[in-house]
């Protein structure tokens, strides 16, 4: 795909709402596509980033295929073996981290004495591009969902010469409405108030309005593992309860490993405590560098995502016409929800075309 037929999609695969709403009653669905076949790591190794980080990485596919990089969200969330299968493994060099602080990265942010100071965007936009320099890639298409696209954003806005594309889902750009739809009162929770109900409760006395992240980010600091423990379970749980159209049990059920609950929930808590250390909106107002380098893109957005509700994406496809806006119009948040996935994929197979 060109930079210059970017935009919003009135014709399916690229758009599976307005394919759905232009089809007779009568006409079938169009199949949805899934994961590629599973594919093991041909390198991986742990990239000393300074400030006593290492941070995981693995390269899987063609070693001289289109160099792709896959941005895990969160931030906490790590690299999964099914992230690998997002890609065409015949077209592309297949790129994955683990950010600090989790998944196979060290040290772990579980760890009673985890330093979190040294771990905010702007290092992790500087692993990216440690990672970059020491693979020997000189551009590639940075792919990112949920907490993945406010970095993948940060870095393409940091760096947009190393760009090639850009294929986000689930957009947050960690602006306070944002925050405050997802973790205060009078947002998600009136979808959820089954979930949130305990997600209030485990904050353990009377909050101020506003006050949620605040209070957890007490929980999640204090030294007692009676304290942070419990607050880690509620606070992942809440997220992995609502990030789905459907409520998915075996979901909640993997996020309930106590160790990586509390270290998802305390880098969580902590870069939106610090507001990911941006000024408000400034990666919606970056979004013009992406368009001044021409830099092409496709959004996937759930219709019903309450996690990173839809309005984020709309305002991002505005300020970035470079970008294919494709709404999955019964999909939540997860990039594993069928038309989500299927989008996923069909994005970097047209981009391995048009790249290749």
């Amino acid at each position: 795909m060109t930079a210059s037929s970017a935009s919003f999609t009135t014709a399916s695969p690229r758009s599976p709402e307005s394919a759905s709403s232009s089809r007779s009653p009568r006409s079938p669905k169009p199949s949805l596509r899934s994961f590629y076949p599973p594919t093991e790591p041909t390198a991986s190794g742990m990239l000393d980033v300074g400030d006593g980080q290492r941070v995981y990485w693995e390269t899987c596919g063609n070693p001289d295929g289109i160099p792709a990089v896959f941005v895990h969200g969160g931030p906490g969330g790590g690299c999964s073996e099914d992230h690998r299968r997002l890609f065409d493994p015949e077209r592309y060099r297949i790129i994955l981290f683990d950010q600090r602080g989790c998944g196979h990265s060290l040290p772990h942010a579980w760890e009673p004495d985890a330093d979190l100071s040294t771990n905010t965007t702007w290092h992790l936009v500087a692993d990216m591009e440690a990672l970059r320099e020491h693979l020997g890639v000189e551009r590639w298409l940075v792919f990112g969902g949920s907490w993945g696209s406010t970095l993948g954003l940060a870095y393409a806005q940091a760096h947009p010469q190393r760009v090639l594309a850009l294929v986000l889902r689930g957009i947050f750009t960690l602006r306070k409405r944002e925050l405050d739809w997802f973790y205060e009162a009078g947002g998600a929770d009136m979808v959820w108030p089954d979930e949130w109900e305990r997600y209030v409760a485990a904050a353990g006395r009377d909050v101020s309005p506003g006050g949620y992240i605040e209070r957890y980010h007490e929980l999640l600091t204090d030294p007692d593992p009676a304290v942070h423990g419990p607050a880690g379970i509620a606070w992942t749980t809440w997220e992995a309860a609502t990030s789905t159209l459907l409520r998915d049990q075996e979901h909640i059920d993997e996020v309930q490993d106590p160790d990586f609950a509390l270290a998802f929930a305390r880098i969580e808590n902590h870069f939106f405590t610090h507001r990911g250390w941006m000024e408000d909106g400034q990666l919606l107002a970056g979004a013009r560098t992406l368009a001044e380098h021409g830099i092409p893109g496709v959004i996937v957005q759930g219709r019903y995502d309450m996690c990173c509700p839809m309005g984020t994406a709309w305002a991002l496809h505005r300020a970035w016409p470079q970008a294919e806006l494709c709404i999955c119009p019964t999909s939540g948040h997860s990039f594993a929800e069928p038309e989500i996935l299927s989008s996923l994929i069909a994005a970097t197979d047209r981009f391995a075309v048009a790249l290749g």
